[in-house]
């Protein structure tokens, strides 16, 4: 059984990286399907200026506050690994990684993003500032899902008194079209959402349903509640200045960069075939597999791969060689005190364990760190480095192992000389 896995496998890999080189009908090669950052491709960066006149420690809050709700208005528009920045005192230059239009830029990201809660007589209730926050959950009368609003105190206290004016009848629609009863919310002078209220909201909680016979549908109630939720700036921006900027290293650096990993690839398979002989052709077929899945991780997740990304990978194959040079250590170990080949390869795993997953994890947690607090080409790169340590430790652990137990069962294989453990070592 275990040989006919480790046949069908091999195909796998085989085949995997036919499709990779060159795709398969009108599924293109890898090469077309990875979306390049900034620094690789160029793309589209915006420059906006904040329209206030606070100065000193207030408006260094502000800038933060705005920075940290314009990357997650980007994420959450589905633009991968966004760099938006402080620029001076009081502006913010976002750069879009693979865009090629400005003004399709300018509309995912928000010129101004300023969101307000608006009555049917034209009174503003509150603007996205007082918006906590905004998430999807099921409409449990209705069916399908609903958007459910949390306000600040200040909020709270304002939408309470906007919807007693509403069910005591005192407001009058000064909009065609709009009901009397309607909370109208804008973004952008764009109405993405006109809910109508029914009851007196005290509590800073609301539910916006989609009414009728049915509720939203999943997309559009997540596409709703992110549009609130990331127009909540706390000051208005201006645009200042617009560019589709071409590549900052260059197509030219890219490839240099994939040649010298290649390079790198044929030494590292070359050096473990030397010193680990027929363990070292299992963990070169590991090693295939292993970037194989990495590679096709970014491109599902939609990933942009950078040059800190490319750092990620790289850092990550490293490990991932370094996981099987701990388990072959021990197996050779194993051999040279005197223990059969079939014997020393499962001990030698079972060893190496424990020290593999101990200093995996420890950079997981590193990785993890970074990715939480790190923004852009950081995030890039926290995020390659995990997709390589988690995909390391399948190969190393699963296909590796499976190969050697195949070699430790063939008796011609299953040699001290074929697994690096002389027999001079063994004396």
């Amino acid at each position: 059984m275990k040989k006919v896995l480790a046949v069908i496998l091999s195909i796998i890999i085989l085949f995997g990286w036919f499709v990779t080189l060159a795709g398969v009908g009108s599924f293109a090669p890898i090469k077309d399907q990875l979306k390049l950052g900034l620094d690789l491709s160029g793309g589209v960066y915006v420059v906006m200026e904040a329209q206030t006149e606070a100065t000193g420690e207030e408006l260094k809050k502000l800038m933060s506050q705005t920075q940290a709700v314009i990357e997650k208005r980007v994420n959450q528009m589905g633009l991968s690994e966004p760099i938006v920045t402080i620029e001076g005192n009081n502006r913010i230059r976002v750069e879009l990684p693979g865009a090629e239009d400005a003004e399709d830029a300018i509309n995912s990201i928000g010129k101004t993003a300023q969101l307000q809660f608006v009555m049917a007589d034209n009174r503003i209730v509150l603007d996205g500032s007082q918006v906590k926050d905004a998430g999807i959950q099921q409409d449990q009368e209705n069916g399908g899902y609903a958007i459910g609003l949390k306000f600040t105190n200040e909020g709270a206290a304002a939408f309470k008194q906007a919807t007693t004016d509403i069910v005591n009848g005192s407001v009058t629609s000064a909009m065609d079209g709009v009901p009397s009863n309607a909370i109208l919310i804008i973004l952008d002078e764009e109405i993405i959402s006109s809910p109508v209220v029914s009851e007196v909201i005290p509590n800073g909680e609301a539910i916006i349903t989609a009414g009728g016979t049915g509720g939203f549908g999943e997309d559009e109630a997540t596409n709703l509640s992110a549009l609130i939720r990331g127009g909540a700036l706390p000051v208005e921006l201006k645009e200042v200045q617009t560019s589709v900027v071409g590549p900052t290293i260059g197509l030219d650096a890219l490839k240099m960069s994939i040649i010298a990993g290649l390079i790198g690839i044929v030494l590292i398979f070359a050096l473990m075939l030397g010193m680990y002989r027929i363990m070292g052709f299992a963990a070169n077929i590991a090693l295939l597999l292993y970037i194989l899945i990495v590679l096709w991780i970014l491109v599902m997740m939609g990933g942009v791969l950078t040059l800190p990304g490319i750092a990620g990978i790289i850092l990550s194959v490293g490990m991932a060689v370094d996981a099987n040079v701990i388990i072959f250590s021990r197996v050779r170990e194993e051999i040279i005190n005197g223990k059969t080949i079939r014997v020393a390869v499962d001990t030698g795993f079972k060893r190496a364990m424990a020290t593999i997953i101990d200093s995996q994890i420890t950079t997981i947690i590193a990785g993890i760190v970074l990715y939480q607090l790190g923004s852009g080409p950081v995030r890039g790169f926290a995020m390659t480095l995990m997709i390589g340590i988690l995909a390391s430790i399948f190969t190393a652990v699963v296909i590796t192992q499976l190969y050697l137990n195949i070699i430790a069962d063939n008796r011609k294989l299953a040699t001290r000389k074929n697994f690096a453990a002389t027999v001079k070592e063994a004396r």
